[in-house]
């Protein structure tokens, strides 16, 4: 990791530390290449004093058991109907993958104990059909997980509960992942699985707000893997029990989950249930940000370069888009009363965060702003993403004689040949205010 980065993670580092993180690591991922590197990835939050409980599943090497010893498995995912012999070989296999993840554990310098912390309850019967073996977490044993973390001991938890009476049952790793994460109040659900998070049309969705995944997979979900749907229903289930964010990351891919928690765009796809990202009106102690956040497209003169002294004396006209507490993006919006005419200005998203629509956000908002203090038209200058505003924004190309005379004069001996756009704006009734999702 270089230097800039590092510095770039501290943000982080004091708001999770003493934080609880439920990490739920698929069988498939146990089984594969990366799987040492998670490990020490691991050691690397516990060194933070960030708290790690682990949930992992064991889907595939129950798959893979049965078909070395000839048996036919009711379920390997614990959720359809478990037998008594697929439930025996489920429990000798996660019993298996409990101690090589201990093992694991102790190889990176890390103390860790097998918890025995799922009360479960039958599945019962569903249309007409008895589960058998298949369980339901009824509690999850806190007093156990908060003795373990407070002596800096990692929980590792196998897909297995027992009642009160002893018997013991299957239950899906995702759920118990989400149990554990709504019982100890986690800061954050870490789903490692063989995928890149959502993917629509061949762009990754790198975050989105939980009723609107549940509104989505309405739409969407016979097209997903039964692997995938799973941890996105279980991601959107976790935010409405008050997990505050949720992560969806391929646990194939080195480094992923240092990654995603340590840096803005992340990898994978993130699930939040409250204030994530909000514009807001940039302050005095933002405008180094802002400045080192637009220096690339300066550089490439797409922006126009802005000193602090400049945007401090129109810091009214500026407003900054956050996620996380983060600045991602910003805008300005300069204007012209006379004219009853507004210019969208210093319009960036950072590249780590392109393609996720802040872009436009960041223009509606502008636009509303614009409608309510009485503005009849937006103009818009650019060199290099005059396309972007007319695709994404509906402005139209416009020439010089619509600028007001001060703009058309400052225009005229920037040298700078920019682009004119204009948009009519159409008054619509409704007050603007900072997008909070």
């Amino acid at each position: 990791m270089k230097l800039p980065e590092l510095r770039g993670i501290l943000q982080y580092v004091t708001r999770f530390r003493d934080k609880i993180f439920v990490i739920a690591i698929d069988g498939k991922i146990i089984g594969s290449e990366n799987f040492a590197n998670i490990l020490l990835d691991i050691a690397v939050l516990r060194s933070l004093n960030i708290k790690v409980v682990l949930v992992h599943g064991a889907g595939l090497q129950i798959e893979q058991a049965a078909q070395e010893q000839g048996i036919n498995v009711s379920s390997s995912d614990g959720t359809g109907v478990v037998d008594e012999t697929t439930l025996q070989l489920s429990i000798n296999v996660a019993s298996r993958l409990t101690n090589q993840i201990m093992g694991g554990l102790t190889q990176v310098d890390l103390r860790a104990a097998y918890a025995n912390c799922i009360i479960a309850h039958p599945f019962g019967i569903v249309h007409g059909v008895d589960f058998q073996f298949s369980g339901k977490v009824e509690r999850v044993d806190v007093q156990m997980l908060e003795l373990f973390l407070n002596q800096e001991i990692v929980p590792v938890i196998p897909p297995i509960g027992f009642d009160g009476e002893g018997r013991t049952f299957r239950v899906n790793s995702d759920l118990v992942a989400l149990e554990v994460a709504e019982a100890l109040h986690a800061a954050k659900l870490i789903f490692l699985s063989p995928y890149d998070g959502l993917i629509l049309e061949g762009q990754r969705i790198g975050h989105l707000v939980a009723p609107e995944l549940e509104e989505l997979l309405k739409k969407i979900k016979a097209h997903l893997p039964k692997g995938l749907l799973s941890k996105l229903e279980h991601a959107a289930q976790a935010c409405r029990y008050g997990v505050p964010r949720v992560h969806l990351l391929n646990g194939n891919v080195n480094e992923a989950l240092l990654a995603e928690i340590f840096s803005n765009g992340g990898v994978g796809t993130m699930v939040y249930s409250n204030e994530y990202e909000q514009i807001r009106r940039l302050y005095k102690k933002d405008i180094r940000a802002v400045i080192s956040l637009i220096q690339q497209s300066i550089r490439s003169e797409e922006l126009v370069r802005r000193t602090r002294a400049e945007i401090l004396a129109d810091i009214d006209d500026y407003w900054i888009l956050e996620i996380d507490r983060h600045i991602v993006g910003c805008v300005a919006m300069y204007p012209y009363p006379e004219q009853k005419m507004a210019e969208l200005a210093c319009l960036y998203v950072s590249r780590s965060n392109e393609n996720q629509g802040l872009g436009r956000k960041l223009m509606s908002f502008v636009e509303n702003l614009a409608r309510q203090r009485g503005f009849s038209q937006l103009i818009a200058l650019s060199t290099q993403a005059f396309v972007y505003l007319q695709q994404k924004g509906g402005f139209v190309e416009a020439g010089p004689e619509i600028l007001p005379p001060g703009r058309r004069a400052k225009y005229e001996a920037s040298g700078r040949n920019s682009r004119i756009l204009v948009k009519n704006l159409v008054p619509v009734p409704v007050p603007v205010t900072a997008l909070t999702h």
